[in-house]
């Protein structure tokens, strides 16, 4: 009974992965804020490793940060990496420290969004000598950090709800 609650629940994961994909390439689907958009696939790797181990968590992370890489048309590699890095850690923190909760999600995960998209501004940006990388990072960076913070409880609602249906019982 244990293997086929973890087949589902990854099987889940892997449909709210993909539909969230489709959801943030779509064109006008998502409202575009000043020519920002949200990269939906951040909060949900987040949230995923705060109810999976860190092994599941880690995997997660590097299925949305490919996807994300081909969204963003960046090295590939980037946003995989840190979202790898990312649910492996969540995912100990919360096993270890952490209770997970609402509040520990959001300042989680708005740490962690915001510390993303610091280092692709200062990796894409400032590293190649763009001009002008404070105007970047106050008109197009922070912006689209916010604006894909704000998926965080709806994303933390929804991966909750799958680990509680979707739970190993002994």
């Amino acid at each position: 009974m244990k293997n086929h609650a973890r087949f589902f629940r990854y099987l889940a994961y892997t449909l709210e992965i993909l539909v969230l994909f489709l959801l943030q390439e779509t064109p006008h689907l998502i409202p575009d804020l000043w020519g920002i958009r949200p990269t939906l696939l951040i909060p949900a790797a987040l949230m995923i490793a705060l109810f999976e181990k860190e092994t599941t968590a880690m995997w997660f992370g590097v299925v949305c940060g490919l996807l994300a890489d081909f969204s963003h048309s960046t090295v590939m590699g980037f946003f995989a990496l840190l979202l790898a890095v990312g649910g492996y850690v969540f995912s100990a923190l919360v096993t270890n420290l952490f209770k997970t909760n609402l509040l520990t999600a959001l300042l989680l995960g708005a740490t962690a969004i915001l510390s993303i998209y610091l280092l692709q501004w200062f990796f894409f940006y400032v590293c190649a000598g763009h001009g002008q990388v404070f105007y970047a990072l106050v008109r197009h960076f922070l912006p689209r950090a916010l604006y894909t913070a704000i998926a965080l409880p709806v994303a933390y609602y929804f991966n909750r709800a799958l680990a509680v249906l979707l739970h190993e019982r002994s």
